[in-house]
Order: C-alpha cells, then structure tokens, then sequence
C-alpha cells in the first residue's frame, strides 16, 4: 500500500476532525491557519547570544507566527539551556538545538536568519560571518566596535545582498517618530542644537585573575579582542573596557545618535568637527569615560551635544530650534515640546522605548521582500561612527575634523584609531 503524504495526512486530520468532531490535538498554527504561517512559510531562525536583552527580543520575534525558532548559541552552557528551555516551552517541544560555536550554527543550511546579541564587540564580525554563510541578521546595537569594522560591515552587506536591521529600535517607536515629524515639518524652526543626555559611566576596581568558570569558553568570549586573564568584571562591565567596549557614550549614545540622525535627514553623513571634554578614573581598571560632553557640529548645520552624567533616569533627547523645542524622556516616553500646541498632534500610545516589536516586525517583512530595513546598515554605521568619532576626541584630548565622505580624519592618530588589530583566527 501506498503511505498518504505528509500533507494528505495532515489534510486529513482537518476533514476527519471537522466530520467527526474528534479532539485531534493539531495546533492551527501548525497548520498555518488562525494567522499563522505553513511550516514551510515560516523564516528559521537562531539567536548568538543569550543572555537578558537577547532573550528579550527573542521573545518579539516567538510572537510572530512566520518566524520558527531552532537554535540557541551562547559562549555559557547555562545561557544555552536557559535559552533552550523557553523556546521549547513555547513549541511545545524539545527540537531546539544549543550551540557554543556560532560557527558550527552558521553552517546549518535550514537557518534562515539570526538575532546578534553578543557582546559590543562581537556585534560586526558575527554579522559579517553571518553574511558570508548566506544568513540576514537583526543586530543589537552598537553594530561595530570600530569605524573601520562599520565600513566593512555595509560593503559585506551590500556586496551579498543581506538583510541587515541594527537595534535601534526607537526609529520604530511612535513617540520618536512624531519627533522627527515635528522637526522634519519645521514646527519648531531650523534646529540650532540636539542635546543627547546619557547617564554617567561606571569605574570597576582592579580584580585579580581567577579560573574561568565551568561551562564557560572565555577564549571564545574574547574572540578577536586582546587576551587577557580572567576576571568577572572585565566580562560583566565589558562595555567599559576600551577593549571590547566604548563606554555609555558608544552603547547608549548610539542610540541618541541614530536618533538625530533619522529626525535631521543625515543617515548616509555626520558631523565634520568633534570637540569636547571627559573624566577619566586613572585608578580604576576600566578605562572609558566617567563623565563626558562632546560637541559634534555639522557642516551648515547644528551641532549635536553628547553628554554623559547624572542618573539612568535622567536621559532624553532634546531637539532646539529657532521657534521652540521638543524633548523624550527615554524612562517615561513623555513627550514634552514649545509651543506646547505641537502635542495636540500626536495620537497616544503605550510603546516606549523598550519595545521592539515593531522593529522585529519591519526585519521579518524586509527578509520577506528583501527590502530595505527601518535602520539598514549605512544609516546603522553613521550613527555609530559619530559615537566612536566622540569617544576617539576624548581619548586623544583635542579637537578633530572628519570628512564624512570619505570617513578620514584630519588627525594621523586619530586615522590609526579607525582600526583594531584581530587576534589570530579571526579577520574582517
């Protein structure tokens, strides 16, 4: 006898289910009904990196019935098992399969598209890994640790035709964008300055070397960044080592900076001239800025103030013009602005900035019709590169020019700090 295809067989479940009015245990997702996708419809997809803000937008995604998750890959086993186990959860199943090696889950040929949210450091060269092995990627920001890996990054996606959407999310955030209608309408004048208030950054005290942790492929970890012994705060507080982070300044500043970018209309340019002032812990074993506020101007233009001091509440970006002002609490979302006629316009929604589903949904959509994302790879990289800009002025302590153009300082020792040497085996 001939056995019934797998599609016959599910077909009739459905027929015999309806007539007989059996209680066939079949999900209507599975099916693809109810909204739901075919499992031959749905984008596979894995995370590299599961730690608390990957397992949070995963969770976006888990919501969408196009997407089908298979793996999860993180350098700590517990990170893999605690990341396994809530995808299974959500299936229903145990197929979710966990991985050290992202180069091992590369090579699946049934992965579609991936969630990067490593580490800082990590962010480029994993996308462009992934690029290379025929995946498009929603990537955490910062999306490089350098200017010269930002570069590299959008001629990788460019080159291969990779679907690429950075984190940025607030570009999908309705109070954000009714910002950018307000300034982009003129209802405030021509903008004179944007104020990027960040929170004040952290000094972690020197820690002896200690064994690494079972479970755990520290070499790995560190990957391309400089070697250096074992300690926990050097991976807790990451971002504020030079190494393998750039301060609040670079991971929340490249938010405020991507946010200027997309209300001023500045997404493939930059300011042209950076000059500020920082403070440094010199006792401390960290080694990125306490406390900090750079000018950055654009040619004819306004200048963009990033500051770095007060409390975590306390950020906000704030756009002046020459007829009136619009700010966000980032916290809060509250929108507040002069003249206060302006908030009359906007409709009321409960998103903040911690919401990414809009995003996620934009990414599913574009990898769908391999369109252009909300923050695609070249809006992406300008936003950042005026982060790494601002945090290359503090560290040589002077002013410096930049030609947006063609990406080049006015400094020699400025043009060396574009690039980081790789440690052996990696390479862009």
């Amino acid at each position: 006898m001939r056995r019934p295809t797998r599609r016959e067989f599910l077909k009739g479940l459905v027929i015999g289910g309806a007539a007989a009015a059996a209680p066939y245990v079949v999900p209507s997702r599975v099916l693809g009904l109810d909204g739901g996708a075919a499992p031959s419809d749905r984008i596979a997809m894995a995370i590299i990196g599961a730690g608390s803000r990957g397992t949070g937008v995963m969770g976006h995604f888990l919501r969408e019935a196009d997407v089908q998750w298979i793996a999860v890959c993180d350098c700590r086993q517990e990170r893999q098992k605690a990341g396994k186990a809530a995808v299974d959860k959500h299936y229903g199943n145990a197929d979710c399969a966990a991985y050290t090696d992202f180069l091992e889950l590369l090579a699946r040929p049934d992965l579609d598209a991936l969630l990067i949210a490593t580490k800082c450091h990590w962010h480029a060269l994993a996308s462009i890994y992934a690029a290379k092995a025929g995946k498009d990627m929603y990537s955490e920001k910062p999306c490089t640790l350098t200017i010269g890996e930002g570069r590299a990054l959008v001629e990788t996606m460019k080159r291969l035709g990779t679907v690429y959407q950075a984190g940025h999310q607030r570009r999908s955030v309705d109070s954000f964008r009714f910002m950018a209608e307000v300034v982009r309408k003129g209802m405030i004048g021509k903008v004179r300055t944007v104020i990027c208030q960040n929170w004040a950054g952290g000094a972690h005290k020197p820690e002896a070397p200690q064994p690494v942790p079972p479970g755990f492929d520290y070499d790995r970890w560190l990957g391309w960044t400089p070697w250096h012994p074992y300690t926990p705060v050097r991976v807790r507080g990451s971002t504020e080592f030079w190494d393998t982070g750039g301060g609040i300044l670079m991971d929340m500043g490249c938010h405020w900076t991507d946010m200027a970018q997309m209300v001023l209309g500045t997404d493939e340019t930059g300011p042209v001239q950076y000059e500020g002032e920082g403070v440094f812990d010199p006792a401390a074993f960290s080694d990125t800025p306490l406390t900090c506020e750079v000018r950055c101007t654009y040619a004819g233009g306004p200048t963009m103030v990033l500051r770095s001091s007060g409390k975590f509440e306390d950020r906000y970006i704030r756009f002046e013009g020459a007829e009136g002002w619009i700010q966000i609490m980032d916290g809060t979302n509250e929108v507040t602005a002069q003249p206060a006629s302006i908030l009359k316009m906007r409709g009321i929604s409960a998103k903040g900035w911690g919401d990414a589903g809009d995003h996620v949904r934009n990414f599913l959509d574009c990898v769908r019709t391999r369109g252009r994302t909300t923050c695609h790879p070249e809006s992406a990289h300008r936003a950042t590169t005026i982060a790494h800009a601002a945090n290359i002025c503090l560290r040589l302590g002077r002013k410096i020019r930049f030609d947006p153009r063609t990406e080049r300082f006015d400094d020699a020792e400025a043009n060396r700090m574009m690039h980081r040497p790789l440690r052996a085996p990696w390479h862009l």
